[in-house]
């Protein structure tokens, strides 16, 4: 009996694909989820003064960090780093954006959702990233860290950390172009944004840790998506690394 990794891999190869609907000539999902309530504008990036680094050191140091000092980071620190992980660059209008991370067919079909603990001048919360407008949306005021770290399998570094990214596939957006092969583009797409994450904290001297391990339900319920068209493919805390972390 194969194993369902394997018959995946089967039926999402090129000689099992049917027409897609890009091939069909129906019209494309949205660039973006829509969104509900007033815009939190973010600092740009093109403003800001942030440490240099070399990029050869930047991957030679960036390691996974899990102890985090309850302590803020800056808003500019978030803004940054939501801007170099998924920041649109330039958009041709209702066909594609360009971004600061590469995606199959630039059909960038990741939302960022985010648990904010400790960040300067915002409360704390989850929000979703509006890339195009540069921005937070809040999302809801009530949930708490806990309930956060509970929904990623106890990993305490969810509680601690300042901040927690979470990228959610909005799977039309790329099955639309893809077919049911586009679900391994969704998971190769989360990979390039996790590493410009960690490529981000090494450059602004923070932590991160990329995350697989969540409860899929508790997370999609606590982040309150349309589990019909969307999942939690990757998660990762930002914050302020423990001294003397062992």
């Amino acid at each position: 009996m194969e194993s369902f990794g394997k018959n995946f891999l089967k039926h999402s190869s090129p000689q099992n694909m049917k027409p897609t609907p890009h091939q069909r000539g129906e019209t494309q999902p949205p660039l973006e989820m829509p969104y509900q309530g007033d815009l939190m504008y973010l600092p740009s990036v093109q403003t800001m003064t942030m440490p240099r680094i070399d990029l050869e050191a930047a991957m030679t140091y960036r390691m996974s960090q899990r102890k985090y000092d309850f302590k803020p980071i800056s808003r500019e620190a978030l803004a940054y780093a939501l801007y170099y992980t998924q920041g649109v660059k330039r958009t041709i209008e209702h066909k594609a954006t360009f971004r600061t991370v590469p995606s199959a067919g630039a059909r960038h079909a990741f939302e960022t959702y985010l648990y904010i603990n400790k960040v300067d001048g915002i409360d704390s919360g989850l929000y979703r990233y509006i890339a195009s407008k540069h921005a937070l949306v809040l999302l809801n005021v009530n949930v708490d860290a806990k309930t956060m770290k509970e929904a990623c399998l106890g990993q305490r570094m969810v509680e601690d950390a300042s901040v927690t990214f979470f990228w959610v596939a909005d799977v039309q957006r790329m099955t639309y172009r893809y077919g049911e092969r586009g679900y391994r583009y969704l998971f190769l797409d989360a990979g390039h944004i996790g590493q410009n994450l960690y490529l981000i904290a090494e450059q602004l001297q923070l932590g991160t840790c990329a995350i697989g391990a969540f409860d899929d339900d508790a997370l999609n319920n606590a982040l309150g998506i349309d589990i019909d068209r969307m999942f939690v493919a990757y998660a990762a805390p930002l914050g302020v690394v423990l001294q003397n972390n062992k």
